[in-house]
């Protein structure tokens, strides 16, 4: 609508996209995105070669396997785009300054207030930072976090080719990391090559602004063999330029979006790891709608600006870890894929041992957690696969071993957060909907909730003494957390939020032998009557003092330890020498995802998130409504509880061993879409791949739905029978979750 609107051209048309396949990996991950499609409305369907070869005539086809076309697709001019909204937006009343350097960024009682420039100072409540690749210096004025970094990024224009007589749909031939498009009569040959080249900007002239980085041939050769490979005709076809510009990427090529943690009124938009054009339209409507509402009006945070840390900020860590960023942007998206460069920022007081002990790691929010456990050192290729992964049997070991004995993980990502001070338990009776009051002994699982009624967070809650609280929640979600309990403080309420995650380390206990374990190491009773199930007190632990919980989130008899970081060795040695006998193995992250998977346990960011409630979730358990204090998204529960819900989250099996889920597979039922699966995995004690997922029940009832059956869960456009059940297939009903 934007050249209606402003009667400025903005040079859309619609193409079309055709992506292709040379291997198996390859045509699975489009397909994939094909599935992923039908489940958000967009139209993308596997085509045969034969077609492709007619929508791209120049293209090479004869070791094409696979293709994709999405003929919504198109491109637009993105000068064309810009002119468009600075033209809307003056009809508005807004002012732009060109050629205007921004010096600083004032700030009065912890908010913005003005914007300094070389012209002199606007007052301001609000700064959205657009800088591209000087955004991390802008952020750097506030003292906030912006990860990003500059590359250089190239695309070559060719001289006019006879054969370009129309416009042609955008090509992904990813494998030969290449896109390819018509332009001015020629071709427009763009990559994401495998090695890609940090940039300084600090080198860039200070009026640095549409210009362009040196050519570097030798750097884009195997590019353009690649190009030569695909369309044939470029062998004797003229290159009018090669074009070298900056872009920015962050650690995960994901942009950066929302509110500062650590300014009010300092937001971010930058950070688009190429993808500003395409993605410009719905990021900027999206942000613009949390700065006029103060929250955003969808679950964002895959690219909300609180997943990341100080520590994943610094200059040497984005120099590393950007042209690896930029090279994996066209690649498979193997379920597991693990950056390379920039790790091992924040390791865990048990990270030596673990190592030592054969774990294969993986990152979350810098931090370096096992995946799984080779001890043995077994060849484990493929380790990256959409099928059964090389690490599979090893997997396999580990949730057996939860099932049958019993497991430890290390769990010390776990975010803390200390909550203290004379308002703490009103403050989180207003921001829990379970009733806290009753955390003294009693470990609480809670949501977090916005007005909505959607979870803001998941977590559990110990009470430590009359005013202090310790929030446990996932490893991802702790500057999520911490801003949330803060922008939610009234200005007389006296309460501090200090996150304490590395001070503790945590260790799980799980599986049928836990007590007996526990109970070689410490002389504390561990039994049903002695520990109740979710209590928590302080407990001897070989030579330590910890904090134990009961509970645990593989649906088995454990406890978590949470034990003061300098203590972590220790308490560790002291369980592993006295566990053989019982069976005992060290586990990671992928079992850890199975057996709460099997059980129906719920995961921040997968099952629940900010557009998911309690009562779609099946956590209706966790909420009080008749506890004394009112908390926030308490009437927009009970409105959905008396209108009814219009989705609900369900498990799913499929018995046909060729399915593979990994999450985000459409549900069908009666050959109808009806919803998407939100976690997958094989199941090893079911036996079978087993998922999580959410079904509209708007059009039928859900009781209806799961009596007839006829569900299908389609996987790389296959569609594969589905057993769908609101109850865990395992043990009993599951009642809890965590992270």
């Amino acid at each position: 609508s934007l050249e209606a609107e402003t009667g400025q051209a903005t040079g859309w048309k619609q193409t079309g996209s055709l992506s292709i396949a040379t291997n198996p990996d390859r045509l699975t991950h489009i397909r994939r995105q094909a599935s992923l499609s039908q489940a958000f409305g967009i139209g993308a369907e596997e085509i045969s070669v034969s077609n492709a070869a007619e929508k791209w005539p120049l293209m090479r086809s004869d070791d094409l396997i696979g293709a994709v076309y999405s003929p919504s697709d198109g491109r637009v001019s993105p000068s064309d785009i810009c002119a468009a909204l600075i033209k809307g937006a003056k009809s508005q009343g807004l002012k732009v300054f060109e050629d205007t350097p921004v010096t600083g960024i004032r700030t009065e009682n912890g908010r913005v207030a003005a914007v300094q420039t070389a012209q002199g100072e606007i007052s301001c409540e609000t700064v959205v930072n657009c800088a591209g690749i000087w955004g991390r210096s802008i952020a750097t004025m506030v003292g906030a976090v912006a990860p990003l970094h500059a590359c250089e990024h190239f695309y070559l224009l060719t001289e006019l080719m006879d054969s370009v007589t129309a416009p042609l749909p955008t090509l992904s031939d990813h494998d030969g990391h290449l896109y390819l498009r018509d332009e001015g009569g020629g071709l427009l040959i763009g990559c994401f090559e495998p090695q890609g080249k940090a940039l300084d900007i600090e080198t860039l002239p200070e009026d640095f602004a549409f210009d362009l980085l040196p050519e570097d041939w030798d750097h884009i050769e195997p590019i353009l063999a690649n190009a030569m490979h695909r369309i044939p005709e470029l062998e004797q076809t003229g290159v009018k330029m090669l074009l070298n510009g900056p872009e920015s990427f962050t650690p995960d090529d994901r942009f950066l979006l929302g509110e500062s943690p650590e300014l009010r009124g300092f937001f971010l938009g930058c950070g688009m790891c190429s993808v500003g054009i395409a993605t410009g339209g719905g990021a900027g409507r999206a942000l613009a709608e949390w700065i006029i509402d103060g929250e955003p009006s969808m679950d964002l945070w895959p690219v909300d600006i609180r997943r990341f840390v100080p520590a994943q900020n610094t200059l040497r860590t984005l120099r590393e870890r950007s042209p690896e960023t930029l090279s994996l942007h066209y690649a498979v998206s193997f379920p597991g894929r693990q950056h390379q460069t920039a790790r091992n920022l924040r390791l865990s007081p048990l990270h030596s041992r673990l190592e030592n002990a054969g774990a294969e790691f993986a990152e979350r929010m810098g931090w370096e957690r096992p995946r799984w456990f080779n001890p043995e050192n077994k060849p484990t290729a493929p380790e990256l696969s959409f099928e059964k992964p090389g690490w599979h049997s090893l997997h396999a070991e580990e949730h057996r071993a939860a099932r049958e004995a019993v497991v430890l993980f290390d769990q010390s990502t776990f975010g803390k957060l200390l909550v203290q001070g004379r308002d703490a338990e009103s403050v989180l009776q207003r921001l829990c909907a379970n009733d806290i009051s009753k955390a003294d002994r009693r470990v609480v699982y809670t949501a977090m909730l916005n007005k909505h009624g959607g979870y803001e967070s998941d977590l559990t809650l110990m009470r430590l003494d009359a005013d202090s609280f310790l929030l446990v929640t996932g490893t991802g979600q702790p500057v999520r957390d911490k801003d949330w309990i803060r922008r939610n403080l009234n200005p007389d309420e006296f309460v501090t939020v200090t996150n304490v995650t590395g001070a503790y380390a945590v260790i799980s206990i799980a599986g049928p032998n836990s007590r007996k374990l526990l109970s070689r190491v410490s002389l504390d009773d561990f039994s049903n009557y002695g520990f109740p199930y979710y209590t928590h007190r302080t407990i001897e632990v070989g030579p330590a003092m910890v904090r134990a919980a009961r509970l645990s989130y593989v649906g088995e008899l454990g406890w978590e330890l949470y034990i003061p970081s300098e203590s972590a060795l220790p308490v560790f040695d002291a369980l592993i020498t006295v566990g053989d006998d019982l069976g005992l193995k060290l586990a990671g992250v992928e079992a850890l995802s199975s057996l709460r998977i099997e059980k129906g346990y719920c995961a921040w960011g997968h099952e629940i998130g900010p557009d998911d409630t309690p009562l779609q979730a099946g956590l209706e358990f966790a909420v009080k409504f008749k506890k004394p204090d009112s908390f926030i998204g308490r009437e927009a529960l009970l409105q959905q509880k008396m209108e009814g819900i219009s989705r609900r989250l369900v498990m799913l099996t499929v018995t046909d061993f060729e399915a593979h889920p990994h999450g985000g597979e459409p549900i069908w039922w009666n050959k109808s879409l009806v919803g998407r699966t939100t976690s997958g995995t094989f199941g090893h004690t079911l036996g079978c791949a087993v998922m999580l997922g959410y079904i509209s029940c708007v059009d039928t009832k859900l009781d209806t739905m799961l009596n007839t059956g006829n569900f299908e869960v389609e996987i790389a456009c296959r569609r594969f029978p589905a057993h769908v059940t609101l109850d865990a297939l395992y043990g009993p009903k599951a009642i809890a979750t965590r992270k």
